[in-house]
């Protein structure tokens, strides 16, 4: 007997896999458009596992089978360079021509952040609990790639972090405070903090 599921997880599967096929597809364009060993080994890990996710997907509405309890991990990683280091200015090609690693790997991390929020707002939108955490699942794969894709190009300094002084920092953060124990008067002391701040007059 056929699973039924809900008109609208039907859709947002639907969308799901649409955008799977063209971040695939999209993958496979830029394969000719690399140099770099490391970021030709992370498309091919990070194609791999999309293709094998599709197939459980598609599989999984089909006839209720492919569900995996994968998820994708990136590799260990240095730690993350903060601050700008005299940024190369970015700008798009006047011509056709051939795209460079950086150009590559900026595609690679745009798609798997539009992937990560189609997949996590299809989730949010699904009945069945299975598909549900199907969609969770590849949700949070999509935002482990896209931040692979993130140190990869920290690293090699494409992808710099901007930072505040450490002043502007710690005054911003300090702005919120801990909820107290006693209910409501909690939140009357953060609302007290902010009309102290100046964020409320």
């Amino acid at each position: 007997m056929q699973h039924n599921f809900g008109a609208h997880e039907i859709v947002e599967a639907h969308e799901v896999i649409g955008s799977t096929i063209d971040g695939i597809n999209t993958f496979e364009l830029l394969r000719r458009h690399v140099s770099d060993p490391q970021l030709s080994e992370i498309m091919d890990r990070q194609l791999n596992f999309a293709e094998k996710e599709y197939n459980d997907i598609v599989s999984f509405l089909s006839n209720r089978h492919g569900i995996s309890s994968d998820t994708y991990h990136t590799r260990k990683t240095s730690s993350i360079n903060y601050g700008l280091r005299n940024p190369s200015p970015v700008s798009p090609h006047e011509t056709a021509g051939r795209l460079t690693d950086r150009d590559v790997a900026s595609i690679m991390l745009s798609v798997n952040k539009c992937s990560a929020s189609r997949k996590m707002t299809a989730a949010l939108e699904c009945a069945d609990a299975q598909l549900r955490r199907l969609m969770m699942q590849g949700a949070m794969s999509c935002a482990e790639k896209a931040y692979e894709m993130f140190t990869y190009m920290n690293q090699k300094g494409m992808y710099q972090v901007p930072t505040m002084q450490d002043r502007t920092q710690t005054n911003f953060i300090n702005t919120f405070q801990p909820v107290g124990t006693s209910g409501t008067m909690g939140i009357m002391r953060t609302a007290g903090t902010f009309e102290n701040q100046g964020f409320i007059s």
